[in-house]
Formats: C-alpha cells, structure tokens, sequence
C-alpha cells in the first residue's frame, strides 16, 4: 500500500474509533500477542509485576510488563483488546519461532515482535539473523490470518553498550544505537512480506533526550530536572521508559495520538509517575510517531 495511502487509512480508522468513544459505541474486540524478551516485560521496574490480571501471559509466570500498560491505555480509550504475552528473558526472535511455537501460533489480529537489545547477542549489530526470524514468524502468523497485523519493535539504546569500553557502540553517539536498531527493522519491512509497520520505541527516547526531558548519561548522575529513561543497570528502562515504550506501541498499533489519553492517566498514577512527566512523555510519543509518518 503506498504510504500516502496508508497514512490516509490510518486516519480515517482512529477517526473512527474516536467517534465510537464519543458515542458511547464500543469498539469491536480484538486480539493482539506480544513476543520479545526482558524490555517487553519490564524487567528491573515495577512494571513487570504491574496488573498481570489485565492480560494473558502464555508462559504462566504473572507478566504485566509493556502489555498491561497497552491495556490500560486501550481501556482508557474505550477500545476492546484482549492481550497475550510470551516472554522469556535474554532470547531473540528466532528462540521464540524454535522453542514457543505451540503457544503463538494461533490467529491473532495484532502481533508486537521484539528482538535482542543489540540484534544479534553472538554479532551485536548484524541484523541477518533478526531479520529471517522477524519474517519467518510474520509468515507463521499470516498462515492462521491472513489480515493479521504484524509489526516489528526498533527498542532503545543501551547505555552500557555506548559509555563502556566493551560495549558494541562505544565512543558512538548515545542516539546511534537505537538509529541503528531502527534501520535494521525498516530493512526487514523491505526484504519480504507480512512485517507491517515498525514501532520505534528507540527513536522516541533519543527525542526524550534532545527535548531535555530525559537524561542522556547515566554514568555522570542525573541532571537536576531530567529523568532517567534506564533502569539501575543502565540497560533496561525505568518505569519512565517502559511507559514511553508502551505509548508508542500504543500509538502505532491504534493510529490515535497518546496526547488524548486521560490527563490522569490511570498507568501514570498506578506506577508513580510525575504527571508532568507523564504528559511530557506523551507528547513525546506523539511527536515520535508523526517525523515517522512524515519520513515514509
């Protein structure tokens, strides 16, 4: 579908969707899966524990984590999503389609793939592997429906793999690392079929940090007035960060703008967050989601 054309569709689809919530319509009901690793489910935050009731965790291990935070927002846009999740920790696209088959592979509407923090944990930075796997189960999925929506996740930079010296992009950029994470997704859209939209996670924290919301340099203390998007680790994120995660994801599998989620945004409140921060990061997202739109 050329872009011009797709952006229209999207358009059209959150314009309806927000005519049924004003009406009072609910919006059909439909499904969507997660597949990824410690950064879909919250490691080293409170989100990972957060609401596990709100969602479908096929592995059984009480997950919330980026999924529930999508259902809140869902449900706070009075939109019907029943979410599942697969998670396992340190595994890349490729371990999911071998070893979690039997569990994923079902009709889903949507599907959120999420792979290795550095693509590659054997060659950090080579997508080849990510790639064939992103594709393979983007066929898998589309073999049980075909109108499935699957869509591949750019995650953020790391920063121990950018301010230590054996980190894969030392001496880089603190940006360069999620550029390049959302270069690699873009060319797995264009290699083959069934990948339907890249959601960049990454890019919307580097813009967090030009903004001078976020702080950029964990390794030098927290500037006076700026968060911390990593966690303790510096590798996974803060509550702060898996909430801009989930807001992008949200924006890009809805088409609505986080901006019109509630002022008190119940996830925001439940976690502890700043409500100018939370706004702050929502805006963020938005702007994310639009230079996206605008650069196809």
């Amino acid at each position: 579908m050329p872009s011009l054309l797709r952006r229209c569709v999207n358009r059209i689809a959150g314009m309806l969707l927000l005519c049924m919530m004003i009406s009072g319509s609910p919006a059909p009901g439909r499904t969507i899966l997660f597949v990824g690793n410690s950064f879909t489910f919250g490691a080293n935050s409170p989100v990972m524990r957060y609401h596990p009731e709100r969602v479908a965790d096929l592995n059984r291990e009480g997950i919330g984590g980026v999924p529930a935070l999508f259902k809140t927002f869902a449900d706070e846009a009075g939109l019907d999503w029943t979410v599942s999740l697969e998670t396992s920790p340190g595994k890349d696209l490729a371990w999911h389609l071998v070893n979690k088959r039997g569990l994923i592979d079902r009709p889903w509407d949507v599907v959120i793939l999420q792979g290795y923090s550095t693509l590659d944990a054997e060659r950090p930075g080579d997508p080849t592997r990510h790639i064939a796997a992103a594709l393979t189960l983007a066929a898998l999925f589309h073999a049980r429906n075909s109108q499935v929506q699957v869509d591949l996740m750019a995650t953020w930079s790391r920063a121990d793999q950018t301010y230590l010296p054996d980190g894969h992009w030392y001496h880089q950029p603190i940006t360069r690392m999620a550029d390049d994470l959302l270069a690699a997704s873009r060319q797995a859209l264009t290699t083959g079929p069934g990948l339907h939209a890249v959601v960049p996670v990454g890019t919307a924290w580097n813009r967090a940090m030009r903004d001078g919301l976020a702080d950029s340099d964990p390794y030098d203390g927290l500037a006076f007035g700026q968060v911390s998007l990593w966690t303790w680790d510096q590798y996974h994120a803060s509550a702060e960060g898996y909430y801009l995660d989930a807001l992008v994801v949200f924006g890009t599998v809805t088409g609505l703008d986080p901006r019109n989620l509630p002022e008190k945004e119940r996830a925001a409140d439940d976690l502890g967050l700043n409500p100018k921060v939370a706004a702050q990061l929502r805006s963020v997202a938005a702007a994310e989601l639009a230079a996206q739109r605008n650069a196809k």
